[in-house]
């Protein structure tokens, strides 16, 4: 049986609800709506600006769009440095949910050991970790296959070399970040970085884009540079050099080739060298681009640059007479001596046989100030006008200090210093008909405007007199090679220790240019402490010298100038330094 309540007997239903009551709830609900409305009108008006700020502090982040590098090419277009897609491991270390067994795998695919991964990944109050930076796209891909939860991907770039150990000395390389350290890459790292972009994103608190917001900028991508280099020519020198260094069991080496018409940089190669990708426990032995940053007295490959300056200034003619015996010559204090008696030589002769002491008394003959403008005039002393960083002065003394036996000393090569790089320009005053031309390491079509030094029949005299030098008779007969006519000077010089020099090391070089007649380029070979015994630049330097003028004419389709004979191995005259 149905119970019924009867509502309006229960005195407690029954009870009436005061109106107060009623309208305080009322009252309050309706506060409560005005503090909201107050409140957002402040959060959404009056303090808009700051939350604003706030909420792009927490949440709101701006994405840098990395820019691709620009390429670095050679004269023929060929490349030697570009960018590849190269994906950055990383992780949020709380988020990251996998087993033992899919952490190996990972750290195998990464090369990395998996204590190390473990190590990284240990700290859960990180909310960003590097992984590895820069791995290969197929490596990438095959982490993004095994679908680990918080491993993530970022796009980035990695430069490649294609022409390694060949050419690092000259393009250089980039860290990590992209940005240029050495060579080419660091001289024009601002053309080649070009802009990145950005992308404004709103992200969780997890770090993960939820959305986009504002206008995506587009990378600016960086400018392509094309050398003056021709990396066939690079290749060759590099591969004689290296040769040569290691049958000569030397310390080291350097190459140099300039075009003599448009002053552009053929080639400049280092041994030792290393491979730009690979710089995992690199020294500065390997790293050191000698050419250029490594300064040395230059020796005999001087009394060239001595003479013309004689010729120029009129005290000499090529046939004027000078007297060298008995083959010494105090001055000073100090006795300069040859290595034979040559008794009396012409000024021809002088160059040919590489006598000491006919080079000084040709230099007795002007004033320490007329030998320090045609210096300077040919840039020694003063820092090379180049596209390209490291490169050094030399050194060479105020005109108003020298004695009278360093005056004699400089006409040698002794006494000042320079780079094979300068060494190399100053040739070109020589080999451009008296006019010292500007060098570059951008390709240029264009002949090059020179400063006169030495007038063009000067410039073609001491021409002749190198070519002697390089002749059967002088101290470079091994300069000569097939099909083209070479002039040149071999130098030798003791190795500077402390303030005296060492008695058992040498640096040996040779500077000369062909076809000789119409110079079109010039190479400057340095041996760097030949201990084989063998360390006269005639005879340690000049082989290379030979080797690279021969292949790089043929390459630059020059035509031969001489009838192609067998080459005959000449004994070379032992030059004195």
């Amino acid at each position: 049986m149905s119970r019924s309540v009867l509502y309006s007997s229960s005195p407690l239903l029954a009870s009436k609800t005061p109106v107060w009551r009623s309208k305080l709830i009322v009252a309050g609900i309706a506060l409560a709506f005005a503090g909201l409305a107050g409140r957002a009108a402040y959060v959404q008006v009056i303090g808009n600006d700051f939350f604003q700020r706030q909420g792009q502090v927490r949440f709101a982040r701006t994405l840098e769009l990395p820019a691709n590098r620009g390429r670095i090419l050679d004269r023929n277009g060929l490349l030697l440095a570009t960018s590849v897609v190269a994906p950055s491991i990383w992780a949020i270390p709380e988020d990251v949910d996998a087993n033992r067994s899919q952490l190996g795998e990972l750290a195998r695919l990464l090369e990395m050991p998996l204590a190390e991964l473990n190590k990284k990944l240990a700290d859960e109050d990180k909310t960003f970790v590097w992984i590895k930076r820069q791995v290969d796209e197929p490596i990438a891909q095959k982490i993004h296959a095994l679908g680990l939860k918080g491993i993530y991907q970022r796009k980035e770039y990695k430069r490649q070399y294609p022409e390694g150990e060949t050419a690092a000395h000259v393009v250089g390389f980039t860290n990590v970040e992209d940005r240029g350290q050495e060579g080419i890459e660091l001289a024009f790292n601002k053309e080649l970085a070009g802009k990145p972009g950005s992308r404004k994103v709103i992200k969780d608190r997890l770090g993960r884009v939820v959305e986009d917001v504002g206008e995506q900028v587009p990378p600016l991508e960086g400018k392509d540079i094309q050398l003056s280099l021709d990396s066939k020519v690079q290749f060759f020198a590099y591969q004689k050099l290296r040769d040569a260094v290691i049958a000569r069991k030397a310390k080291a080496g350097s190459v140099v080739v300039l075009d003599t018409i448009t002053g552009e940089v053929l080639a400049l190669a280092n041994y030792p060298s290393y491979v730009p990708n690979k710089r995992q426990n690199l020294t500065g032995e390997q790293l050191r681009n000698r050419a250029i940053t490594d300064t040395f007295e230059p020796g005999s490959t001087m009394k060239p640059i001595t003479v013309a300056m004689a010729l120029e200034a009129g005290r000499v003619k090529p046939q004027t007479l000078i007297e060298t015996g008995p083959g010494r010559f105090s001055l000073g204090g100090f006795t300069i001596s040859d290595t034979h008696n040559y008794g009396t030589l012409t000024v021809e002769g002088v160059i040919q046989k590489s006598s000491n002491v006919g080079a000084l008394k040709i230099a007795q003959k002007m004033s320490p100030h007329e030998m320090w403008d045609t210096y300077t005039a040919l840039g020694y002393g003063q820092k090379p006008q180049i596209q390209f960083p490291g490169a050094v002065t030399g050194r060479l003394r105020p005109w108003k200090t020298w004695r009278p036996v360093e005056q004699a000393t400089m006409s040698y090569g002794y006494g000042l210093s320079a780079s094979l790089f300068q060494m190399a320009h100053s040739y070109t005053a020589l080999a451009h008909d008296g006019q010292i031309i500007p060098v570059t390491m951008l390709k240029s079509s264009e002949p090059a405007a020179g400063v006169k030094v030495f007038s063009a029949d000067n410039a073609r005299a001491v021409r002749k007199m190198l070519q002697m030098a390089a002749a059967p008779g002088g101290t470079g007969p091994l300069a000569q090679t097939v099909g083209y006519s070479v002039g040149g000077k071999s130098g030798t010089a003791h190795k500077q220790v402390g303030k005296g020099y060492a008695s058992n090391k040498y640096r040996a070089w040779f500077t000369g240019m062909a076809p000789i007649e119409n110079p079109r380029i010039i190479v400057a070979v340095m041996i760097d402490e030949p201990s084989d015994g063998k360390y006269f630049g005639g005879v340690a330097a000049a082989p290379v010298f030979s080797e690279v003028v021969q292949q790089t004419l043929r390459m630059m389709g020059v035509q031969p100038d001489m009838r192609v004979k067998p080459q005959i191995v000449y004994t070379p005259v032992e030059e004195s330094f």
